[in-house]
């Protein structure tokens, strides 16, 4: 699974400057998706989704305030202990599990030690990544997540405070206020408090969400990032070497194409389109050396590999003239967009040779949810019923023993605010969405909310549509011509259908703890993983040191 992948930047998918000939060659062998779908536009959501085959408003990996990602490792939100991962059903059946790259689903609940939400809590046998994310910030580069405005925002406390404390002190100074010196003192105390923190934030995050984890424990606090790459590849060969006599599941989350786009020497400068095509094409060649492994090991032939992305790129991720973004092709939006299709539309390829068809292309409605079912009964293990699986088995559309995907609809949210459903319409072939809400670009005229991360889901900077935009992607997959009831008769047919299914979805919903609002995704000091007596948070075992 890459991070912040756009389709639009793949051979197979149309590109023809950015070079992906090893993703390109696993179309070749074997069955290409051009309509699978994240469940969500953004990471953390999205990967709740992948592992567990529901829509993440079920399992509480939502928010309602705009925070819609976890924001540090040090706090108490994460996917749930009562979820069931794929990886968790394998595992009992007999599987070796491993998880290598990013992981982004929360980490402890009431000690840095708990690791509650870690992912051998979840059905991993091995951990060897992030437990947070790639960002800007981890290299305090121009392109920031969080430090950026968290820093404007104490600097404006410290000014306040700092106004205070001088006024204080003038009155005391010059007679005009009587009482005690403890204000003073108080307010001059805030005020170095929050000079100080703002001056060191920059390091607080660098140490507090970007490092390395081997299991349970910190091998890099902070992360050495010349060496990530190398490290990374080098634990997915000794896992495949280690298990290759059992049965194995290894998910492979790249750090690639996140912000800041880390990449080595041997591919900067290599791509027609700058850092993030370096990134791009260093990633492939990560793709390469897995396949190579595989090859080696004799392993090819009795391996179903499958690749994918978390959600659409990054369209906002731009500075000045330079798009550090990925592009999602033909399709409207991007990252954080609930219901346009660049944000959700993303690779889905599978290749298992001597059992799927080659070359083969789906034009099916899937969703990353689907892997859950698939990989589940491959492995000879059973789908829960006790609770909604929201993802379908696509083994018999995958083989060609199945025309049509089992999805008739598929609900898009942003945060917990459904913005977009779709209907495949099977008895005319027709492939229906209508959007209740849109985030409102800017500038006006633009494809994007520039000047912000991502575009927001609800408040003044979206447009609620009544009756709903309606488009049909058949034909239009751009969603560049909304239908009307004077120029597409069966307008209210569909819109009332779709709010039928709607209703019946809802129906399904049980009320869960939200774990990304407030009380959830705050930094807790007391939760923040460190490799030594906290804030002493420094460690280099990758090279033997402490």
């Amino acid at each position: 699974m890459a991070d912040d992948f756009g389709i639009g930047d793949i051979g197979c998918y149309g590109n023809d400057t950015i070079r992906t000939p090893n993703i390109d060659r696993l179309a070749r062998d074997g069955v290409m998706l051009t309509q699978h779908l994240a469940a969500a536009s953004v990471c953390t959501p999205s990967r709740a989704a992948f592992l567990t085959g529901r829509y993440p408003l079920r399992s509480g990996m939502v928010s309602s305030n705009g925070y819609r990602v976890l924001q540090w490792t040090g706090v108490s939100g994460g996917l749930p202990t009562n979820e069931t991962t794929f990886a968790k059903i394998l595992k009992d059946r007999g599987y070796a599990t491993g998880l290598i790259g990013k992981w982004h689903l929360g980490l402890n609940c009431e000690s840095p030690n708990d690791h509650c939400h870690h992912p051998l809590n979840h059905g991993f046998d091995h951990f060897y990544g992030m437990p947070f994310s790639m960002m800007g910030d981890c290299i305090r580069w121009e392109l920031s997540e969080k430090r950026a405005g968290m820093e404007r925002k104490l600097n404006v406390c410290f000014q306040i405070m700092a106004v205070a404390a001088l006024t204080l002190t003038a009155g005391k100074l010059t007679h005009l206020t009587s009482g005690s010196w403890t204000p003073v003192i108080w307010s001059t105390m805030a005020a170095i408090l929050l000079f100080t923190t703002t001056y060191f934030l920059g390091d607080l995050i660098v140490h507090a969400d970007c490092f390395l984890m081997r299991n349970h424990t910190i091998t890099e606090q902070p992360m050495h990032f010349p060496r990530t790459t190398s490290l990374i590849l080098k634990e997915v060969s000794s896992f495949i070497q280690r298990n290759k006599q059992t049965p194995f599941l290894l998910f492979v989350s790249f750090l690639h194409v996140h912000t800041p786009l880390i990449t080595t020497e041997k591919f900067r400068g290599k791509s027609v389109h700058g850092l993030y095509g370096d990134n791009t094409e260093e990633m492939d060649w990560m793709l390469g050396k897995i396949l190579d492994t595989l090859d080696t090991e004799g392993l090819a032939n009795s391996t179903l590999v499958y690749f994918t992305s978390d959600h659409g790129g990054s369209l906002e991720s731009r500075l000045r003239n330079n798009q550090y973004g990925g592009s999602n092709g033909i399709y409207k939006g991007g990252k954080g967009m609930g219901g346009w299709e660049g944000g959700i539309r993303v690779p889905g390829i599978f290749r298992w040779p001597g059992v799927l068809p080659v070359g083969r292309v789906i034009h099916e409605p899937t969703s990353l949810m689907d892997v859950f079912p698939t990989v589940v009964q491959l492995g000879g293990g059973e789908v829960p019923q006790d609770r909604v699986i929201d993802g379908r088995d696509m083994l018999p559309l995958l083989l060609g023993t199945a025309q049509h995907s089992d999805h008739e609809f598929l609900l898009h949210y942003c945060e917990n605010f459904l913005h977009a459903v779709r209907w495949h319409q099977r008895d005319g072939g027709r492939l229906w969405k209508v959007h209740y809400t849109t985030p409102v670009f800017h500038p006006h005229g633009a494809g994007a909310c520039y000047g912000r991360g991502v575009c927001p889901c609800f408040g003044d900077q979206v447009a609620h549509h009544d009756p709903p935009l309606l488009f049909d992607l058949s034909r239009d997959p751009s969603e560049a011509h909304a239908l009307t009831p004077d120029t597409e008769p069966a307008f209210y047919r569909v819109t009332d259908t779709i709010s039928r299914a709607v209703e019946e979805h809802r129906r399904t919903l049980s009320a869960v703890p939200v774990q990304l609002d407030a009380l959830g995704n705050i930094w807790k000091p007391w939760l923040q993983p460190c490799c030594g007596p906290f804030p002493l948070c420094w460690c280099d075992r990758e090279n033997g040191q402490a």
